[in-house]
């Protein structure tokens, strides 16, 4: 592997050396492929300005997909850039490289790329319903060609971000698009739409003591799943940097969250009453515009340094988000439509 890893490092310093100026568009970049962007951005601009059900199609690719990368990266040891180099003594001195970011202190195993995999296994609903969208309207085999590669350039553009800021090596990156392409293909007309509560709670349930078992089960077997989390702490280049959202528990407790928020929603009274009501572009877009607004205000909430806090506090979050989007906004824009209907009238 040293091979591969030599040859990614070399990528990386061409990359930071030969594009000077364009730090800002890399970390923008890998903003819009981190993980997080299918819960507070991704989802609810499907679920409000494409269709309902392709929003939630979605969410549980996002959902299933980041629990299969946190368990794969379990098994596969995938070294970081910005530790390996240090630690194998590729790294000299002398060198302007490498230059750490904020985002480049990830604190998991680096195989496969769980920016690229997850936002590509996420968006591949949003890609084929606009294909067909575009096939239904248009007879240009170019337009009809655009969504699909709008998708794959920017996972590509996600994967070289990525390189960039030394948080994964190439072959990770090859490995993290071919999976979130392939789960993409394969799930999205497979995930459940709307079910009984019961199917959340258990889906709930499963998500968190499947991956607990295997993680227990490795534990037990002598394999020390917390070397990549002292390697990042050891190599970063800010203490600051080293985040608690980026360890591997963060991501299962926001699937776990959000998979059992979602069936709360589906159940609330709030839905219920709107469930059925055909809303036109202009309460959609607004309920979009809102919804990106109040998700990212919840999600920069400053969250407890203790640790049982810090998840607590996340597990409340995202098990509100799919609250906000599928039960309050639409109930909120709704009734304010349907007063401002009755007054004109009057």
């Amino acid at each position: 592997m040293d091979a591969f890893y030599s040859s990614g490092v070399q990528f990386a310093e061409m990359l930071q050396t030969n594009l000077p100026g364009m730090e800002e568009f890399w970390l923008w970049v890998t903003f819009l492929g981190d993980p997080k962007c299918i819960f507070i951005i991704y989802f609810p601009l499907a679920y409000f300005l494409l269709d309902q059900k392709v929003g939630v199609k979605v969410l549980w690719l996002g959902i299933i997909s980041e629990w299969l990368n946190l368990v794969s990266k379990w098994f596969l040891f995938g070294e970081r850039p910005f530790w390996w180099m240090f630690e194998s003594g590729f790294y000299k001195k002398e060198d302007d490289f490498p230059r750490q970011f904020p985002a480049s202190c990830e604190t998991g195993p680096g195989s496969p790329s769980g920016h690229c995999m997850i936002t590509g296994a996420a968006l591949w609903p949003v890609a084929t319903t606009l294909t067909a969208w575009i096939s239904q309207h248009s007879k240009s085999q170019i337009a009809k060609a655009l969504p699909m590669q709008v998708y794959l350039l920017l996972l590509l553009a996600v994967g070289l971000s990525r390189i960039f800021i030394l948080a994964h090596f190439p072959h990770q990156v090859l490995a993290g698009i071919l999976a979130g392409t392939g789960l993409g293909w394969l799930l999205q007309s497979r995930v459940p739409l709307e079910r009984e509560l019961p199917f959340y709670l258990w889906a709930s349930l499963s998500l968190l003591l499947s991956a607990l078992t295997t993680y227990w089960t490795l534990i037990s077997f002598g394999v020390d799943l917390t070397w990549s989390i002292h390697l990042a702490t050891k190599w970063c280049a800010r203490p600051e940097w080293i985040r608690m959202d980026t360890r591997p528990f963060a991501s299962l407790c926001r699937d776990v969250a959000t998979a059992l928020g979602l069936g709360l929603a589906f159940h609330s009274s709030s839905y219920t009453q709107q469930k059925g009501k055909e809303f036109g572009w202009l309460p959609r877009g607004c309920c979009a515009v809102f919804s990106l607004g109040l998700l990212r205000l919840l999600s920069d909430v400053v969250q407890p340094e203790h640790v049982a806090l810090w998840y607590g506090v996340s597990f409340v979050k995202y098990a509100t988000f799919p609250w906000v989007v599928v039960a309050l906004l639409p109930r909120v824009v709704g009734t304010i439509t349907s007063r401002m209907t009755s007054s004109h009238k009057e």
